[in-house]
């Protein structure tokens, strides 16, 4: 079972344009969707760890970035 796409289509479709591309096929949409949420899923594991590993609950914008930077 796959998991529910959050972020649409349409939203990449438009992220594409906006970089430049003049014409966006549906397969390069749906391909970059799939990575930003893979990407934000691994960011927000790491984040979530940072949190807990502080004593938090919340994470934070420091989490997020800190996340983000490992790699």
């Amino acid at each position: 079972m796959s998991k529910a796409r959050v972020l649409s289509l349409f939203d990449s479709d438009a992220f594409l344009r906006a970089a430049g591309a003049e014409r966006v096929g549906e397969d390069a949409s749906r391909k970059l969707v799939e990575l930003l949420e893979d990407n934000a899923d691994r960011i927000v594991f790491q984040a979530k760890i940072l949190a807990g590993h502080a004593g938090r609950k919340s994470i934070t914008r420091e989490d997020i970035l800190l996340a983000a930077n490992m790699g």
